[in-house]
């Protein structure tokens, strides 16, 4: 895993990290994806733009188009088409968050009701479908076989991923490796892909692109752990998900799979009623954040959220200080001190 190295830097000189700096850079681009993602749901079919509609502004950040928006920035891009492409970078992300309420059988996404809980999983599937083509769409409208390589390839890759993520559900012998590669194939390739793709249009050197994109992954790999740490934890009341929903599902991340290994057998046998055999009683979850804490399972999940935060930073380190460079950093610091 490596030594994971400390995120503070000249952090007190900046105060508590936040989206501000990223979120005020990109304003006038995300208004413009904004403008376009409401043009490409349209449909003589009433219900895609409804269903489609609803997802799309149930409250998200829109961090991975602002990824593609703020990469070109700082690539120096002074054209339009990373409108375009940060559009299709949110078309295959609701996609697959439509998918995966589906699969996860999810009653709530962000607070609200799921699609699929108004509409039904067959809609939801339907219309996940819609938007992927939609994204094809736009990458052929880009007219880049590069940008097409990428990112048809990332649609591919996080496909794998959420199949992956079910063969490892509910089956407690996961380890920490086959764990790493489900939430980078579902979560942090789209992340690498995003940023990448700000670097192909600015039409700089591989270096660049390659650096963008291992930023993006490890903060894609930074982003999922603190979101599985926060799942048990009571902040996450505050961020749209009821406190749990994994437990309830029986998903392996990473704090069950260290609470798990550093369990007595009776603990082990708690896992594996719980979240193997699903059979799950009052006052069970609390006892898996109790055994969390004991075993500083979650506390370590953010240390190694840290580490591959870590990696990004030094990731941008290629690239001239500025106010891009700077909103990048202060995005994984945001990312990451979402567990406190």
């Amino acid at each position: 895993m490596g030594v994971v190295v400390s995120l503070e830097g000249d952090r007190d000189k900046r105060g508590k990290p936040s989206l501000a700096a990223l979120t005020a850079l990109v304003e006038e681009d995300l208004k413009a994806v904004n403008e376009l993602i409401v043009q490409r749901m349209a449909s003589p079919v009433v219900l895609i733009p409804q269903l489609a509609g609803h997802i799309v502004a149930a409250g998200g950040k829109r961090l991975r188009p602002m990824l593609t928006l703020a990469a070109a920035k700082l690539c120096g891009y002074a054209g339009r088409r990373h409108i375009m492409l940060a559009t299709c970078i949110e078309f295959i992300h609701t996609a697959t968050l439509l998918h995966d309420d589906v699969v996860d059988e999810s009653d709530l996404r962000r607070g609200l009701a799921s699609a699929n809980a108004v509409w039904g999983n067959k809609a939801s599937v339907l219309v996940g479908d819609f938007l992927f083509s939609r994204s094809f769409e736009l990458m052929v409208e880009d007219g880049s076989l590069e940008v097409l390589d990428v990112l048809s390839r990332t649609s591919s890759t996080i496909a794998e991923g959420e199949v992956a993520q079910l063969i490892t559900a509910n089956d407690t012998e996961t380890g920490e490796t086959d764990y790493l590669n489900v939430i980078t194939g579902k979560t942090a390739k789209l992340f690498g892909a995003a940023c990448r793709v700000g670097a192909v249009v600015s039409d700089r050197p591989r270096v660049e692109k390659d650096a963008l994109e291992t930023y993006g992954v490890n903060l894609g790999i930074a982003f999922q752990l603190i979101d599985d740490v926060l799942d048990y934890s009571a902040k996450q009341a505050t961020l749209g998900k009821a406190v749990g929903d994994d437990f309830r599902e029986g998903k392996i991340t990473l704090p069950v799979i260290l609470a798990f290994r550093r369990g007595d057998a009776d603990e082990r046998t708690f896992w594996r009623r719980t979240l193997e055999d699903l059979k799950q009683e009052d006052g069970d979850l609390e006892r898996a954040q109790t055994l969390m804490e004991r075993h500083n399972a979650l506390a370590d999940s953010v240390e190694r959220s840290r580490h591959y935060g870590a990696i990004a930073r030094d990731a941008l380190g290629i690239f001239p200080d500025g106010a891009e460079k700077t909103a990048l950093i202060d995005l994984i610091d945001f990312c990451i001190e979402r567990a406190y």
